[in-house]
């Protein structure tokens, strides 16, 4: 199956016209060319294999709010150098460099908006800056997003997307793990629901905090989930892994992951949860 309403892509030679740029992508699942602007319109999703393309954080922003209702908060929030940390590269140059690839000041975008009519606080990781790492700045971020969600006792929502800690920044990135699971802890004693939907990947410290805390758990198909890569556990234990060992349905089997959602229906399943917690509060207080 092709990729419907759209062209072939132009051949490139003598006498033949090229193609624009960017307008053809490659799927890493089935390997098939695609029409970007298709894809684009199908939420960032194969039309023939279905797998998920990640996406920047904004783009999130536009596919899980109600349109126009998103405004960001703590956008100016920017990371230090506490430890002058310098490997191939300085630190202070690997964050312009990613500043510069994304138009974000850090690995994570948070704000408020509505889904289905329902207020949020939400926040989504930015792989495409550093590998969405988490280090001081994402942890604050979550924090203060934890606050603003007690304050207006509304849902909270984070879509994880991350390789883990960040390294250049080293104990006190490690430290936003027990700084935002604290944060958290605060958010359930409050009654406040929080959903976690993680997407390809999320691994690392973010999985060992807070992205494994929410009330409910959703996970997009296929999503690599774990602390560990595959190949570490391998090579450190010395023994064959099993089939989709760490991927979203493995997960799910063992009882980690409560849901797992296509991105075409997130919107819809954040409505009726949402839906469902409303309607809990007001029941709660009658």
């Amino acid at each position: 199956m092709g990729v419907s309403n759209a062209e072939p892509p132009p051949q490139v030679g003598e006498g033949k016209a090229k193609a624009p740029k960017g307008i053809w992508i490659k799927c890493d699942g089935c390997k098939d060319i695609l029409y970007k602007g298709e894809v684009e319109r199908n939420n960032h999703v194969c039309p023939k294999c279905q797998r998920h393309f990640r996406i920047g954080s904004r783009e999130w922003m536009r596919i899980l709010l109600d349109p126009d209702t998103f405004q960001e908060m703590d956008a100016r929030l920017q990371p230090l150098d506490p430890l002058g940390f310098v490997d191939s590269k300085a630190y202070p140059e690997r964050v312009k460099a990613a500043k510069k690839d994304t138009g974000l000041e850090d690995a994570i975008t948070t704000g408020v908006g509505t889904i289905g009519a329902h207020p949020v606080v939400i926040g989504a990781m930015e792989f495409f800056f550093m590998g969405g790492s988490m280090a001081s700045v994402v942890g604050e971020k979550i924090t203060r997003a934890v606050e603003r969600a007690i304050t207006s006792r509304s849902p909270l929502i984070l879509v994880s997307c991350t390789g883990g800690a960040r390294m250049q920044e080293g104990v006190l990135s490690l430290m936003q793990m027990a700084k935002t699971s604290a944060a958290l802890a605060r958010l359930g004693r409050a009654g406040i629901p929080y959903i976690s939907l993680l997407a390809d990947p999320t691994t690392g410290g973010v999985t060992a905090s807070f992205s494994m805390l929410g009330d409910i758990i959703i996970a997009e198909p296929k999503a690599l989930i774990g602390f560990a890569g595959p190949r570490v556990i391998q090579d450190t234990i010395r023994q064959a892994l099993p089939a989709g060992f760490q991927r979203a349905e493995f997960v799910q089997a063992h009882g980690f992951v409560d849901l797992i959602v296509d991105r075409r229906q997130l919107r819809e399943v954040l409505t009726k949860l949402l839906a469902f917690f409303a309607e809990g509060r007001v029941t709660g207080s009658q």
